[in-house]
């Protein structure tokens, strides 16, 4: 049975998760039918466009995503206390960038003058509401699945799921378990033999990231990587030529490893995080088989279990082995 999204998300414990959202039957419906010989691949850059206009209106930043053929991996934090530092009228006009908001509030924006006091305090309430699904990951979730499977449907004019009913969703609890899950989702085309390179990842973060760097800006819709032009702001706690090196390092990890080499693995980023090359190269490629629910070092998964109210740590043998 599946946990109540409670029990996978409680943001006083971290900011950091990866969701996963599935097609039906796994069916390849943002890819080519091999059957029928029809592409899709056009759905996947509206899923892309639509990352990264809900990365604008919420509080919650992508820091990595891969738009598969029949699944879509994102990794996302949730700025806690960033949406209480905006105005009433800031949330609203958020809002309204997906939905149709109640007459009260276009009057509001329209003809503020004739707006009455307790008109005012209906348009508070309004507002909590709002700000509040503004940070709430699964909010994101609908927002960008329900918009996607309407248009497909719409499209391929029929009825029913395009998505599995629920996305699923990983607590990431420390710097390990972050480096890794966004190497998983960087490298996931490349791995799933759909690209050859970082830069031709189409529809990725990574591949975002470097046509940001070759026009030396920062990519607009991604969370940043720590640098000097951070300072004091939030940012992921790397640097992203470290971050970089080590995604190439480990395709060319992979690489030898087929052809029978066992080259060095110099990574600056890889002895910062204390892990070694086998264990590094092994979670980077199974990391939805080695953990099913939270992810980082034993003693945070026991911390988090508590928190949540759960029974068990699912696969803390495994962060044991790999993380610990």
């Amino acid at each position: 049975m599946p946990l109540p999204r409670y029990k996978q998300i409680n943001t006083d414990v971290t900011p950091f998760y990866h969701c996963i959202s599935r097609c039906v039957r796994q069916s390849y419906l943002c890819g080519r039918d091999s059957r029928t010989g029809i592409s899709y691949e056009h759905r996947r850059k509206w899923i892309q466009d639509r990352l990264h206009k809900l990365s604008q209106a919420f509080a919650i930043d992508l820091c990595a995503y891969a738009v598969m053929h029949n699944h879509v991996h994102l990794v996302l934090h949730v700025a806690k206390g960033r949406a209480d530092t905006w105005s009433m009228e800031e949330v609203l006009l958020r809002w309204r960038m997906f939905y149709k908001c109640p007459p009260l509030v276009q009057r509001y924006f329209d003809d503020f003058d004739s707006i009455q006091p307790d008109e005012l305090l209906e348009l508070k309430s309004f507002s909590a509401i709002y700000r509040e699904r503004l940070q709430s990951i699964s909010w994101f979730m609908r927002m960008l699945n329900e918009y996607i499977a309407r248009k497909a449907n719409k499209e391929d004019s029929c009825k029913g799921y395009f998505w599995e009913r629920r996305f699923r969703s990983q607590a990431i609890l420390d710097e390990k378990a972050l480096a890794s899950v966004m190497a998983y989702v960087d490298l996931n085309p490349i791995r799933a033999k759909i690209a050859n390179t970082l830069s031709n990842s189409h529809f990725t973060s990574i591949q975002y990231r470097l046509n940001a760097q070759r026009s030396n800006k920062l990519p607009k819709f991604l969370m940043p990587f720590n640098n000097k032009r951070m300072a004091g702001k939030v940012a992921l706690p790397f640097d992203f030529p470290d971050y970089l090196q080590l995604l190439n390092d480990t395709l060319k990890s992979d690489k030898s490893r087929m052809e029978q080499k066992f080259p060095q693995f110099p990574s600056r980023l890889l002895t910062k995080l204390g892990m070694t090359k086998e264990n590094w190269r092994l979670v980077t490629s199974n990391f939805e088989t080695l953990f099913t629910g939270p992810v980082g070092c034993p003693k945070l998964m026991d911390d988090f279990a508590k928190c949540c109210d759960r029974g068990c740590r699912p696969n803390v043998s495994n962060a044991q082995k790999y993380l610990s």
